[in-house]
């Protein structure tokens, strides 16, 4: 099968492929930045990487087209700026390949909007969108709007998959330094405890907002999303900090997760972190790659902070390779 991949990432679309069993004689990834681009070629050497979208034409013979244009723009996460931002306007690069190479299928992904833009997309490819959520398939609740001509795609099977699931045992000691500016009462700590835990929250960081809460790692995470603009904070530069019931002045902090929960959906701009025996640490990059099913260490050879960051823009490769999975 003959692959174009635009808005190509790390290439989360070649691992569903090789996970769904089908075999790719080409593949063509349109990305632009060298920290992606490095990752797609360390594990695959042979992608014909052709730059620019706004410069892709000329492809012929494709059996499928994929890709996700940048969702900054539309997601209930950042501004909101829908087809203003330059960012989310790219999508019409993507339907004029699409007129243009004429594929046999076409696979588009986007982030869950208000129903005035998802509509527009639908006009413009002529399919309605079906949304999954990844947390049937992983620890994440990601939820996505899918559009394709591939027929029959179905809601996957729930895996049953918790944040305890996917927890990384061999964490360094210095994942667990505290942030002595955010120390409170242990007293203190017990009512946001008792008060909190039947809700899955058990504190915050700075302003209580969903980006900074506390959480159980007996669910789901919150949705990995790779926007890191203006004033966002940098997730590898904040560690979490220890609730201990046998000290009498400790804070919690960041955002946390019981393994037992889902994990929201991840931002770069977020402090996201879990609370395992009685500890609570930042999310490390091999849990932000099993959140979005892609094996161990793939991101492996950039900064964590680009780690983070290309992690949070890429696909659940399973999902993907459940609807790839339609084509056989």
């Amino acid at each position: 099968m003959r692959v174009l991949s635009l808005f190509d990432g790390i290439s989360c679309g070649q691992v569903a492929f090789e996970r769904a069993g089908i075999h790719i004689d080409s593949y063509y990834a349109s990305e632009i930045n060298k920290y992606a681009i490095s990752i797609t070629q360390k594990n695959y050497p042979k992608t014909i990487q052709i730059g620019d979208v706004t410069t892709v034409n000329g492809l012929k013979d494709i059996d499928i087209l994929i890709g996700g244009s940048p969702c900054q723009g539309f997601s209930f996460a950042g501004k909101q700026l829908n087809f203003i931002d330059p960012r989310s306007r790219l999508f019409f690069d993507y339907v004029r390949v699409l007129e243009e190479v004429k594929p046999k299928y076409f696979l588009f992904e986007n982030v869950k909007m208000k129903k005035e833009y998802t509509d527009i997309i639908t006009k413009h490819l002529g399919v309605e969108p079906i949304e999954i959520n990844s947390a049937l398939v992983s620890a994440q609740n990601r939820k996505r709007l899918y559009w394709s001509n591939i027929q029959g795609i179905t809601q996957p099977k729930d895996k049953g998959i918790l944040l305890q699931d996917i927890i990384h045992e061999n964490t360094d000691y210095a994942d667990w330094r505290e942030l002595s500016r955010y120390i409170v009462p242990f007293d203190k700590t017990l009512q946001i405890l008792d008060k909190e835990v039947q809700r899955g929250k058990i504190g915050y960081f700075g302003k209580d907002s969903r980006a900074n809460r506390v959480y159980y790692i007996h669910g789901k995470a919150v949705t990995l999303c790779g926007e890191a603009g203006g004033g966002a904070a940098k997730m590898e530069q904040y560690f979490f900090g220890c609730i201990t019931p046998d000290r009498v002045n400790k804070r919690q902090n960041g955002q946390r997760f019981n393994e037992g929960n889902k994990f929201y959906t991840l931002t770069a701009q977020d402090q996201h972190g879990v609370l395992t025996e009685g500890y609570i640490r930042k999310i490390t990059p091999i849990e932000c790659e099993r959140l979005q099913t892609l094996p161990d260490n793939y991101t492996e050879g950039v900064s964590n902070t680009q780690r983070y960051k290309m992690l949070g823009n890429g696909w659940t490769v399973d999902v993907i390779a459940h609807i790839l999975k339609m084509l056989k």
